[in-house]
């Protein structure tokens, strides 16, 4: 992959594709880790006297009401504060605004452009990389940098499509990212997988085995491991065309599942779990028997959470690992998402929060990233 160094930027309009795709809550940002974690590349190209444009998609947009509940203006005021700069803001994706915007910077200033999937309603241009739009884009600036990590497994036109048509690099957060990913995949370590789908994480699991000792599994997606076991789930979602290689992996002894629940109507042994309830959290017994299944000696990756932490009755197992976690001072690898929302919730400090939910799964899980894979070209 090309470096940053590599390109001249002085005076250059440089396009920056950066993942400002952060929680919010009631207009305002409630976790910048993302934000944060984009600083060093724009202060590099401001050290170069770069015009920098700044470039992210927030949410999903499918209707003209997704517009207004995610523009990225909340942003552009915490990215002020951060900078402890100006930074300029464009409403517009296209036209004779964005343009004379564009033209009027001067080296050193920003511009942020509002949300690229603004461009996804009424036609899917951002997400189905058109072409037509990747060209526009691309005849805005004179360089491209991809610094957009937890984008980096999308095709669209602002990770993907401009590169072709610009000098392009990777800015400081992907190059760290890729970094760090490569030397997870090949240390010793514990695997704790949550969240609701097991699809996202079937393929994380076989892909890191030789080098996991054990793998913990929690949230939604430990019904479809104790189904794959011929325990009664209740009404918890169960992927059934993934039994089959859930049963594979138990019989690799690896496999850690629960031994207890709490349900809607509180701890459940796993025969006692009935028809009209679902999985929710893990139970005492199986908290203690995670802990007594991490070795201090290898580090710990964590991807989502172990219940539906976001509500206090549920919240004990994410609450209670990330506390044993910081108590034994365990080196912990957190992949974005919902595991770094709680991370913060508990005030824990992994020893590196990758910004990639999805991104970084599939790159640990060896799938070439379509975004990366054009930077090298």
């Amino acid at each position: 992959m090309h470096n940053m160094k590599d390109l001249n930027l002085n005076n250059k309009k440089v396009i920056v594709r950066v993942d400002y795709n952060v929680p919010m809550k009631d207009g305002v940002v409630v976790d910048n880790n993302r934000i944060v974690s984009s600083l060093e590349t724009i202060n590099y190209l401001i050290s170069e006297n770069a015009k920098i444009i700044l470039m992210s998609h927030m949410g999903k947009i499918k209707t003209e009401e997704d517009k207004a509940n995610n523009t990225l203006l909340p942003v552009k005021s915490e990215l002020e504060r951060l900078l402890n700069k100006e930074v300029k803001f464009c409403g517009e994706l296209k036209g004779e605004t964005l343009e004379k915007e564009v033209n009027d910077l001067l080296p050193g200033e920003i511009l942020l452009l509002e949300n690229t999937r603004y461009m996804d309603y009424p036609e899917k241009l951002e997400s189905g990389c058109d072409e037509e739009l990747s060209k526009y884009w691309a005849s805005l600036a004179d360089a491209f940098i991809l610094d957009a990590f937890g984008s980096c497994h999308r095709a669209h036109a602002s990770t993907y499509g401009m590169a072709k048509y610009l000098p392009h690099a990777v800015g400081f957060l992907v190059e760290k990212e890729v970094k760090e990913l490569d030397k997870i995949k090949n240390e010793k370590k514990t695997l704790i997988l949550g969240g609701a789908k097991v699809s996202d994480k079937i393929g994380v699991i076989k892909n890191l085995l030789p080098t996991s000792e054990k793998v913990l599994i929690g949230g939604a997606m430990c019904a479809t491991f104790l189904e794959a076991k011929g325990v009664d789930t209740g009404k918890t979602f169960v992927d059934m065309d993934y039994l089959l290689e859930a049963r594979d992996l138990i019989n690799t002894g690896k496999i850690i599942l629960p031994i207890d629940v709490v349900t809607e109507s509180g701890v459940k042994s796993l025969e006692r779990i009935n028809e009209n309830e679902s999985i929710l959290d893990l139970g005492p017994e199986t908290i203690d028997l995670y802990k007594q299944n991490i070795n201090p000696d290898y580090m710990v990756l964590l991807n989502g959470t172990l219940g539906k932490y976001e509500e206090e009755k549920y919240e004990d197992a994410t609450k209670e690992m990330f506390e044993f976690l910081k108590d034994n001072n365990f080196k912990v690898v957190v992949c974005g998402g919902d595991g770094a929302s709680a991370a913060k919730k508990y005030n824990f400090t992994p020893y590196y929060l990758s910004t990639g939910g999805g991104a970084s799964l599939e790159y640990l899980e060896g799938k070439e990233l379509p975004a990366l894979k054009i930077m090298e070209d």
